[in-house]
């Protein structure tokens, strides 16, 4: 026993110098691996740099990446970091730009440099790197709801919306009106597509847009989203209303004697019991051509949906053929026109996107004292009651909200019928195409509109029924370098079955308050009608340009126009109304 305890003793030293050595080299193992793995850390900058970084040592990044001669796009990424959070603006957007350059599909860097671009204010800028973001992670919520904000602040409501509908924003609280209305409460609320405690669709905004634009009180609106604390938002329907005759007796008196160059009054009452019914009308007593006019229009069962209308038209008017308005240009026929027409119709606002309407008209002409002279042809003089039928459809075919851009197009066709001996049938077909863009990111200050147009004609067509290119006269196929009439006397603009017409313009602001609006800018119009009689039709593609000053007071428009037909030379100044 005594011997086994001794070599018991001598195993047990044995086992701990064992245990001492291991631990020995456990601990240099581990010393080794440490002092590596700082070795590897001071020699690695990206981590380095990423150290710094989580104890917000922002100036000590700076240093350490501008140490480095070549950056990785990792650290211009830290690098552009620490100098956004040290306020160095154009140094951070320069670092971000480099490591986008080295790495184009990384996400962080545009939205990195919309950052930088936002905090300088630069919201167009900041915008552009968004979108590119986008291009790479659509889904990206900080993305979409950035861009949101930038729009909104921009005043870009339907770009905003368009971006905010993408993380489920924004929220109504509350819709509120300012100033108030006056027409129907229920009916306004009906127009509008959406409501309180839901979110704005950029579709309802747009149909709604497009039924208060239909009820024709509403002489200028906007909606304007107001934030609240709670991350939801008020909507505001700015507006200015029209009723009854106007607001005041000046307004009043200035809408219905605005069309005096015209020889014309314009009495029009609007909001009748404050229902949205407008009654519009003219008189015209220049004795070349004697017209009235009047309709009347309102929502159909008081759903701004829907609007149905009745109108007459008498016309007394004396035309004189001649190919140009001036003063070497020969008559090639003159006659006297008499015609009476009433007419119903129905306009549905399916949706901000896409409308139609249908409307029927029954007339009855009478020609007298026809000189057919070398251009007029017997049967243009049908004479007899005629039953005419119209359709239109208008399609937004394409938006930007983003860039303020819109292309929208349009159908209408005519079919009538004539019961004269023998009865006589036409159709009509008219096709549009109308391109519409603020270049700027914010307010109106420049305006570009571009419209094509285009028709043809089937079947036998009595004179008036034929389209005639030209300024002023009834006519909105706007030749603005060519007058229609003459000494008062229409049948001076080119005249034809079918035709085709192209309009440009640009507007440039040069003054705006709540009521006054002018607007100063050039135009080009293009466009050519043909027709089998050789008397009539432009026989060459017609250019004309110019400037025109457009005054908007009250709601409605004068435009101050100077032409010049640049085929003949010839100059047109006149006055014509806008449409409202």
């Amino acid at each position: 026993m005594e011997r086994r305890r001794k070599m018991d003793l001598a195993g047990l030293a044995r086992t701990r110098c064992t245990l001492t050595r291991f631990a020995a080299f456990f601990i240099l193992v581990c010393s080794a691996s440490y002092l590596v793995g700082q070795a590897s850390s001071d020699s690695d900058p990206i981590q380095k740099a990423k150290q710094l970084a989580a104890k917000e040592q922002w100036q000590e990044v700076v240093s350490l990446s501008e140490s480095i001669s070549t950056r990785s796009p990792e650290l211009n990424y830290l690098y552009g970091t620490a100098l956004a959070r040290l306020a160095l603006w154009p140094q951070a957007h320069q670092a971000f730009r480099d490591g986008e350059n080295s790495l184009p599909k990384d996400e962080r860097f545009p939205l990195e440099l919309a950052g930088v671009d936002f905090k300088q204010k630069h919201y167009a800028e900041a915008a552009t790197h968004l979108r590119r973001a986008l291009r790479l992670t659509p889904n990206d919520s900080y993305a979409n709801e950035f861009l949101a904000t930038i729009y909104f602040l921009e005043g870009n409501l339907e770009a905003a919306v368009k971006y905010w509908n993408r993380v489920g924003k924004p929220k109504l609280a509350t819709v509120k009106a300012s100033p108030l209305p006056r027409v129907n409460p229920a009916m306004l609320d009906r127009a509008f597509a959406f409501a309180p405690a839901s979110t704005l669709r950029q579709e309802d905004l747009l149909t709604s847009e497009s039924r208060i634009r239909e009820l024709g009180v509403f002489s200028s609106f906007n909606f304007d989203l107001q934030a609240r604390d709670d991350g939801q938002f008020d909507l505001l329907f700015r507006n200015q209303e029209r009723n009854g005759f106007g607001k005041n007796k000046l307004e009043a008196l200035v809408r219905t004697f605005r069309g005096l160059p015209e020889q014309s009054v314009n009495p029009e009452f609007y909001n009748f019991h404050n229902q949205a019914i407008n009654f519009v009308s003219m008189y015209r007593w220049d004795a070349q051509k004697r017209r009235v006019f009047a309709d009347l229009s309102g929502p159909l069962r008081l759903n701004p949906k829907r609007r149905i209308s009745m109108g007459i038209d008498l016309r007394g008017e004396n035309w004189d053929i001649r190919p140009s308005f001036t003063t070497q240009a020969p008559s090639l026929g003159s006659f006297n026109m008499r015609r009476e027409a009433i007419n119903t119709g129905i306009t549905n606002i399916q949706s901000g996107r896409w409308s139609w309407s249908a409307a029927a008209e029954i007339s009855h002409r009478d020609f007298r004292d026809i000189f057919l002279g070398s251009a007029l042809t017997p049967e243009l003089f049908i004479k007899g009651y005629q039953l005419k039928q119209i359709t239109e459809t208008k399609v937004g075919l394409w938006r930007i909200p983003e860039n303020r851009f819109t292309m929208t197009g349009g159908i209408s066709s005519e079919a009538g019928r004539i019961w004269s001996d023998p009865a006589h049938a036409f159709e009509k077909l008219q096709t549009s195409l109308r391109l519409h863009w603020f270049p700027q990111a914010q307010g109106d200050d420049y305006e570009l509109q571009t419209q094509f147009r285009a028709g043809k004609t089937w079947g036998t067509i009595p004179f008036d029924e034929l389209f005639i290119l030209g300024g002023i006269g009834d006519n909105n196929l706007n030749m603005r370098g060519h007058i229609t009439t003459r000494d008062g006397r229409k049948g001076s603009g080119p005249l034809g079955r079918n035709y085709f017409l192209s309009n440009w313009e640009i507007d440039k602001n040069v003054y705006h308050d709540s009521l006054l609006a002018v607007k100063l800018g050039p135009f080009l119009d293009t466009g050519r009608i043909n027709d089998p009689i050789s008397g009539f039709g432009s026989h060459k593609w017609l250019y004309d340009t110019g400037a025109q000053v457009k005054v908007k007071i009250f709601g409605f428009g004068v435009a101050f126009i100077y032409g010049k037909d640049l085929r003949s030379g010839n100059n047109a100044i006149f006055v014509t109304m806008l449409d409202q």
